[in-house]
């Protein structure tokens, strides 16, 4: 009994000789850090954050530096988009009232990327997807005027809002048809993926109703190779300037013109060669292709040992095809990545996601391709990557 209370005299004593220094230390002030202001290389990371889905995040990187730079909330299953001149960020994304249950309300958020502040709301037909993250379901017009909200209830349709009214405009039927892939030479105009094979191209009328639409030709068999709901901007430096590439679950490649009322598909060409074909190697993954328009490069996350439901797969390598000869010049560690994403300075970075460790590999995306390094532990369950 002694000892103990010798020692508590002690800890006491203790104790107050150290009262009066703790309580010379500064009071630390609260401070709110400013964004650095955003370049090529400001990664944006979608965050579906399955265990609590109701909660999404959207993560915010230097991907040149690796720097954590922040984030905010998505709600439930929220996607988002950037503006075509990068001023805005759009988040489409569903509120309930009693968090999991209860009425439920759609909006289009609008924030500043400069700040990441929530500058505007627009409320919309309860009806987008509620899907992962993926680039077809939420686009923009080429100039700027509509957004595009792909809708499932489960019959489909598409939802244009008016962004320079700030305000909901019409409600688009495509039966039958998913995501949405923009005219890059007319505003009023976009095309969607069908079940049966084509492309269905929407036109608008001014208010942003449905003035009329067209299908093209049958270019694929959805029971026999599908392709994936994404889609490349391939630029104009061969062709004309409204290209767009697609990918089939066996690795064929399909450009679409889209410069015309009606889409124009090009003769289809294959990535896998036969010996390649013979191992099974297949595409795979969520936003699974990445386009670099200077270079005309492709870059796509591979899998071997392909067969029927691996078209989600991570990547076991990158494969960096050149779109002019049709050659693949280079093969890179694949990382696990199921989302690419490339910068389109002249001196490109690719960013590939990780899915199992949800981190961010980069490589150096120039002539001679290679690994760089890794961001480490960036996201919950994040599935779609977004340059600045």
């Amino acid at each position: 009994m002694s000892r103990f209370l010798s020692t508590l005299g002690a800890v006491a004593t203790a104790w107050c000789l150290a009262a009066p220094a703790a309580a010379q230390l500064a009071t630390e002030a609260l401070t709110v850090a400013k964004l650095p202001a955003p370049d090529e290389h400001r990664l944006y990371v979608s965050d579906i954050t399955i265990q609590h889905i109701v909660d999404n995040r959207l993560h915010v990187l230097d991907g040149a530096s690796g720097r954590y730079l922040g984030q905010f909330a998505t709600g439930y299953a929220g996607q988002s988009a950037l503006s075509r001149d990068r001023k805005e960020l759009y988040v489409t994304t569903s509120y309930y009232a009693r968090l999991a249950r209860g009425e439920r309300s759609d909006v289009v958020e609008i924030h500043d990327p400069t700040t990441l502040d929530l500058v505007a709301e627009i409320a919309i037909p309860p009806r987008r997807a509620q899907a992962l993250p993926y680039e077809g379901l939420v686009r923009s017009s080429v100039d700027g005027r509509w957004l595009f909200v792909q809708n499932v209830t489960p019959a489909t349709s598409i939802t244009v809002v008016d962004l320079k009214a700030r305000k909901f405009a019409a409600e688009i039927p495509n039966p039958g048809c998913w995501a949405i892939i923009p005219s890059e030479t007319a505003a009023d105009r976009f095309a969607t993926i069908c079940g049966d094979g084509t492309l269905q191209t929407m036109i608008l009328a001014a208010d942003g109703s449905l003035a009329s639409s067209t299908r093209s030709e049958r270019f694929f068999d959805a029971d026999v190779d599908p392709v994936f709901v994404q889609s490349q901007h391939l630029g104009d430096l061969r062709g004309p300037a409204d290209r767009h590439v697609l990918v089939s679950f066996l690795g064929k490649v399909h450009v679409a013109d889209l410069s015309q009322p009606t889409a124009r598909i090009g003769p289809a060409w294959s990535l896998v060669g036969a010996a390649d074909a013979a191992q099974g190697w297949r595409p795979g993954g969520y936003q699974l292709f990445a386009v670099h328009r200077l270079q005309q490069r492709m870059y796509i996350g591979m899998h071997k040992g392909g067969a029927e439901g691996s078209h989600k797969n991570p990547a076991e390598e990158i494969w960096v095809v050149d779109l002019r000869t049709r050659e693949r010049v280079a093969r890179l560690p694949g990382h696990m990545a199921v989302a690419l994403v490339v910068s389109q300075t002249p001196a490109p970075t690719l960013y590939a996601l990780d899915a199992v460790a949800m981190a961010i590999a980069r490589y150096d995306a120039g002539p001679a391709p290679r690994f760089v390094g890794r961001i480490e532990g960036v996201a919950e369950s994040a599935t779609m990557l977004e340059l600045h």
